[in-house]
C-alpha cells in the first residue's frame, strides 16, 4: 500500500490584539507600533472618537437653503393638488400629537392588537419595545417643552402601550390553556 505524503503548513496569527483587548506581544513590531500610535494619539476634532462611526461632513448653509427651498416648493405643489381634490391641506400638516399618534398606532400594530383590514395580526415584540422606548425617549427629551395637552397625550400613550406590552408578553409566556372540548373523554 503506498504511503500518503503528509503536507504541513504553518498558521501565523496576525491579530494585533488579544481577546482582552491588549496588544499582543508576539505581533509583528511594526504593526503594533502603528496601532499604538493611533490608539494613544488624541483624536483630531474632525476624526471620530474610537467606537463612533465616521460621519459625512454636514451640508453647507447654501446647500441646506437650496434643499429647504426645493422641499417647500414641492410641499406647496402637493398642497395645491390636495386642495383641488376637495380636501384640506391642513389634514396633511404634521403636529406633535399626530407624530405621537403615529408611533402609538405603529406600536399597537407591532403588538398584534391592531391589524390591517382583512389582514392577520402580526406580533413584533422587539419592534414594539423599540417604538415604546422611542416614545419614552421623546418624553424625556421634551420635558418642559410641551403644552399640558401634549404632555398628557404622550403620557397616556406611553401608559397604554406599556400596559399592552406587559399583557402581550405575559400572554405569550403562558402555556395554552386546555378547553373543555379538547379534553379526552374516559
Amino acid at each position: 500500500m503506498p504511503e500518503k505524503k503528509q503536507e504541513s503548513f504553518t498558521v501565523t496569527d496576525r491579530r494585533l490584539f488579544t481577546s482582552d483587548g491588549e496588544v499582543r506581544t508576539e505581533a509583528p513590531q511594526e504593526e503594533v507600533t502603528a496601532v499604538k500610535a493611533e490608539a494613544t494619539a488624541p483624536a483630531p476634532a474632525s476624526q471620530p472618537v474610537q467606537g463612533e462611526r465616521e460621519m459625512p461632513p454636514a451640508p453647507t448653509a447654501a446647500e441646506q437653503q437650496e434643499q429647504a427651498d426645493a422641499y417647500r416648493k414641492s410641499a406647496k405643489d402637493l398642497d395645491t393638488r390636495v386642495e383641488l381634490s376637495g380636501h384640506s391641506a391642513k389634514e396633511l400638516e404634521m403636529t406633535f400629537e399626530r407624530f405621537i399618534a403615529s408611533l402609538y398606532m405603529t406600536a399597537m400594530l407591532q403588538l398584534g392588537l391592531m391589524h390591517e383590514q382583512g389582514g392577520q395580526p402580526r406580533i413584533d415584540l422587539i419592534g414594539a419595545r423599540q417604538t415604546i422606548d422611542t416614545l419614552s425617549l421623546l418624553s424625556e427629551k421634551t420635558k418642559g417643552n410641551l403644552t399640558n395637552a401634549e404632555q398628557t397625550f404622550l403620557q397616556n400613550c406611553l401608559y397604554e402601550l406599556r400596559m399592552a406590552y406587559v399583557e402581550v408578553t405575559n400572554a405569550l409566556a403562558r402555556p395554552p390553556q386546555a378547553t373543555g372540548t379538547d379534553s379526552v373523554k374516559p
